[in-house]
């Protein structure tokens, strides 16, 4: 080499990159043992440390004492490379502000200056807004862009509305930050980095290590960075190794890659961060020579394929070469492209992949993907057999029990202990976990039951209150529940206004601990919501001022989303999920890069809320765009592995996907990346059953003697029309839940204002100027819900006053009211046939009135007389022989529905109806035949309990799941003679 030129190398991206650095510093240090171990590499990161280690492991015959492998980017530089950064005669350079402190008083000036400026922001969007801002003065600080660069900018009138007021208050907070930070005694981090490379790189410009130093897979391109990268490379024993430099790129694509003399640059193309990173070491690429050491042999890729990836990722000035291009300089032999309909198809099709793969001995697999909840789905079909991925990337704290447990304390707060949020909470698998945790959940299903419907009053005492109203509570739940109350009302005393931050954590601190004991705070997941929850409690009282009880859920969740639990190891030896920053210099002789929609990978630029695109081009910062180069260099490097497949789902959870730009480029490139059929059909395969065997029709036949006794004058209907849904309400005992937190339905409000016209008519003996009174202390009732309050009492009361107008018509015709909400019973062939009547008056002429409320339509006459509605006939069938000490014949069947007709809320339908075909005196005869007919077939007779017998009589669907409607309904074969077809 001649002197005074850089040692700067790369390794192909077809090439294994720790494989072939291990080889050449091996070869290097031939036959002298501690060559290595007076060594110095510096890496980008922990994984690729992780990396080289295991590529140095796989080398290690004979044992190997290792060189010092420091990783300079996640974390604090002066921590790992101790005395070369800071020495002890050397001035000390400042500390640099820890994380979260810096976080919360940013946040604290962001919700001030916004205040001030007329527009108030929350607390958890604040410390959001803060995050974002410690983004910016961190690529300021990075780029070596002074902050007084931003406050000197003018760029007034060349903005939007929105971007200038942004920048107002951005410049605002920045005015203000310096005393803040100098107050500290602290400088930025990216500053203290920046110092600290300098006085490296200026240490070894000064003089030599005592043994090689090598700088390995770095492509920050920082100019500290590039500053330090040019003094190793200008060492004696100093080498820097670049990653997937393409020297075979035409200079003219390589120069057009900018920037240009107007400062035009292609940042998307994967090749531009490491010519900006070259160009800040001021190295060109002519000096850059190829690594000559390739590490295992037939490990890597093919030098053709390289070459055709890297046609395929041309600019776009440049594809029109495609054109003429020969087939081996197009071809991508070992890459194959699976196409799925749906995420779920793909990340099964990507785990039989794998599996296949690793039942060849000695063979790694890998999935690249950038999508997280694609990674777990594939891991969860890997355990399907088994294996257990080493998932590199991790999860969020959020989805662990951990946060979710923090998440739902706060949200349960917050909303002042809604049924939804409260059990949400009682529920979670970490609460009493502990303890006697089935005893626990035996109160919790328990307090379940009691809470299904509408919502009831807020806050503890609302709960409280409603059990207290239970008409059957059960045992021990009552006491259970004021122990509860007592340990969350702390919480529920703290979020009834506005608080601050540092109150309030420790009270969902005590009550996470009150509530699991340890297990909040244990494993992986546990420490680290312990250490972020003390992190955040001591910057608390840095940050703002008041918060909202809504805010605290969302901050905490925000927070908690940039925590990433990483899964101790111990999963399957060869196969690994890497995200694109864990898989950089890494390879496995399998690869699926997976995810290939555009806005998955790559991602869509995040958004700059305090800098539009034009203030950052002014201020030379990267443009947003460089990341989708970098994820193209990421793209690129995955494709280097031995054997590849890419994969895309059409759609995804919400709308069809766009294919990847990288996909798209190798498609037309190619002509056509060759399939993967086969994965897609395993795919449906694997669930597939052997033969299909929809469920038949469901028809029951228990024996006569287990067959019930009794019939409610309401369950003629069913018994009828769905013989089934019959068997399994009255013989199996299932019936359907009411929703929790439900907004009050029409049954609920039907039997409310049951309630109310009970009361009118036994307390107040149906005084007119009672009614609306009795009323307006039902609606108090549904206090939780003022909106349906407010859109239902009117036409209540519109309903009530008609209710009142026609019971004092009704009385000057000579009818009185002489029962009301009365059960009565009447034993008929040898069943009981019993039933509620809401109301009998006595005519004028003695005989008898039956009387049924109604909220909503009443049942047609046509219904009736076709043997369906039969309810007050029947009624009228138990009258004759006694209801509540009143005896009689019925002439007149009526409902008095509160639905509208007419132009008013209220009115009287009859049940019958001669057009309809059937006369009011003789309903309750033709009553009594139907109940008689029905009851000799399935009660007292041995008939068939048939699903849908009736469909077109009976709407409701609660047992549809049971007997399995969708698998036999309509079917040819399930079709009985004699019987309605549906």
């Amino acid at each position: 080499m001649a002197e005074g030129r850089p040692a700067v190398f790369t390794i192909p991206a077809h090439r294994r990159f720790a494989d072939a650095l291990v080889a050449g510093l091996l070869a290097q240090a031939g036959d002298d043992r501690m060559a290595l171990a007076r060594g110095l590499i510096l890496v980008p990161n922990n994984r690729a440390q992780r990396a080289i280690t295991d590529a140095f492991v796989r080398r290690a015959e004979g044992g190997l004492l290792l060189p010092r492998l420091v990783p300079i980017g996640a974390f604090d530089p002066d921590e790992a490379l101790g005395q070369l950064l800071d020495p002890a005669d050397a001035e000390p350079v400042p500390p640099a502000i820890e994380a979260m402190p810096r976080r919360m008083m940013l946040a604290r000036l962001i919700a001030e200056e916004r205040a001030m400026a007329g527009e108030p922001v929350d607390a958890a969007e604040a410390v959001r807004l803060a995050q974002a801002l410690v983004r910016t003065l961190d690529q300021l600080a990075v780029e070596e862009v002074p902050t007084r660069a931003l406050l000197d900018l003018e760029v007034e009138g060349d903005l939007s509305d929105h971007w200038q007021r942004a920048l107002g208050v951005l410049t605002a907070v920045l005015a203000r930050w310096p005393a803040e930070l100098a107050a500290t005694g602290r400088i930025e981090p990216g500053e203290r980095r920046n110092r600290l490379l300098d006085r490296a790189a200026a240490i070894w410009r000064g003089r030599s290590p005592a043994s090689f130093v090598v700088a390995a897979g770095i492509t920050d391109t920082a100019p500290a960075v590039g500053r330090l990268l040019r003094a190793i490379a200008l060492q004696p024993a100093g080498t820097v190794l670049l990653p997937g430099i393409d020297l075979a790129m035409p200079d003219e694509e390589w120069e057009a890659l900018g920037p240009d003399d107007q400062g035009r640059r292609i940042e998307t193309h994967p090749q531009y961060h490491l010519k900006l990173l070259l160009d800040r070491m001021g190295v060109a690429r002519g000096e850059v020579e190829r690594w000559r050491w390739r590490g295992r042999t037939g490990a890597s890729a093919t030098a053709a394929r390289g070459r055709a990836v890297a046609n395929a990722m041309a600019p776009a000035s440049f594809t029109g070469k495609w054109q003429d291009l020969r087939p081996p300089e197009r071809r991508l032999s070992g890459i194959r492209a699976l196409e799925c309909a749906t995420p779920a198809e793909e990340a099964q099709a990507i785990a039989i992949a794998i599996r296949q793969k690793i039942e060849e001995p000695g063979q790694t697999a890998a999935l690249v993907t950038p999508d997280r909840a694609l990674a777990r789905r594939v891991s969860a079909h890997l355990a399907r057999w088994g294996i257990v991925a080493d998932d590199s990337a991790g999860r969020p704290l959020t989805t662990t029990p951990a946060g979710t447990l923090i998440v739902a304390l706060a949200e349960a707060a917050a909303s002042d202990f809604a049924p939804v949020e409260l059990l949400t909470l009682l529920k979670h698998p970490l609460v009493a976990a502990e303890g006697d945790r089935l005893a626990w959940l035996d109160q919790v299903r328990a307090l379940d039951l009691v809470l299904r419907g509408p919502r009831p009053s807020p806050g503890l005492a609302g709960i409280g209150a409603h059990l207290a109203e239970a008409r059957k509570l059960p045992r021990g739940l009552g006491d259970w529940w004021e122990r509860q109350a007592r340990l969350l009302a702390p919480l529920e005393i703290a979020f009834s206004g506005a608080t601050a931050l540092p109150d309030i954590l420790p009270l969902i601190r005590e009550a996470a601990s009150a509530l699991t004991g340890e297990a909040a705070w244990a494993g992986p997941a546990g420490r680290a919501a312990a250490e972020l929850f003390a992190d955040v409690e001591a910057s608390a009282p840095l940050g703002p001022r008041e918060l909202a009880p809504s805010a605290v859920a969302p901050l905490l969740g925000g927070l908690m989303d940039e925590v990433a639990i990483r899964p101790p190891q111990g999963g399957h030896p060869r196969v690994f999920i890497w995200g694109l920053i864990e898989q950089r210099l890494q390879h496995a002789d399998f690869v699926v890069a997976a995810g290939l929609n555009e806005g998955v990978w790559p991602a869509l630029p995040s958004p700059d809320p305090w800098l539009g695109p034009r203030v950052r081009a002014m201020l030379g910062l990267p443009g947003l765009e460089r990341r989708i180069g970098v994820a193209a260099h990421d793209f690129v490097s995955t494709l280097g592995s031995p054997r590849v497949l890419i994969t895309r789902a059409r759609r995804d959870a919400r709308a069809p996907a766009v294919a990847s730009r990288f996909w798209l480029r190798l498609e037309a490139m190619t002509g056509g990346v060759a399939r993967a059929p086969e994965y897609r059909r395993w795919m449906a395969a694997i669930d597939r059953p052997g033969e299909f065997a929809p469920a038949s029709r469901p028809r029951p036949k228990p024996p006569v003697d287990q067959r019930p006794r009794e019939l409610a004058v309401t369950r003629l209907d069913r018994l009828k029309a769905d013989p089934f849904a019959f068997y399994a309400q009255q013989m199996l005992k299932l019936s359907a839940l009411d929703p929790i937190d439900a907004d009050p339905s029409a049954a609920w409000r039907g039997s409310a204002v049951h309630e109310v016209l009970e009361a009118w008519a036994k307390e107040d003996e149906y005084d007119p100027a009672k009614l609306p009174q009795r009323a307006d202390q039902m609606l108090d009732g549904i206090a939780a819900h003022p909106v349906l309050r407010a859109l239902w009492a009117p036409r209540l009361r519109e309903a009530i006053d008609w209710i009142a107008a026609k019971m004092i018509e009704d009385a000057a015709e000579g009818r009185k009211p002489v029962v009301a909400e009365t059960f009565g019973e009447r034993l008929i062939e040898g069943i009981r046939l019993y039933g509620k009547v809401d109301r009998i008056d006595r005519l004028a002429d003695g005989t008898l009135a039956i009387v049924d409320y109604k909220t909503g339509q009443p049942p047609a006459p046509r219904q009736v007389a076709a043997g369906y509605a039969m309810q007050l006939g029947l009624l009228g069938l138990i009258a004759e022989a006694g209801f509540g000490g009143v005896q009689g014949t019925a002439s007149t069947f009526e409902y008095w529905s509160l639905a509208q007709k007419d132009g008013q809320l209220g009115y009287v339908a009859g049940a019958t109806s001669k057009r309809a075909g059937l006369d009011p005196a003789d309903f309750v005869g033709h009553a009594r035949v139907q109940f008689e007919e029905a009851a000799a077939a399935y009660l007292t007779g041995e008939a068939e309990f048939i699903a849908k017998l009736h469909p077109e009589y009976s709407p409701y669907g609660d047992y549809d799941q049971l007997m399995r409607l969708d698998e036999w309904y309509g079917r040819q074969d399930d079709r009985t003679d004699g019987e309605p077809t549906p």
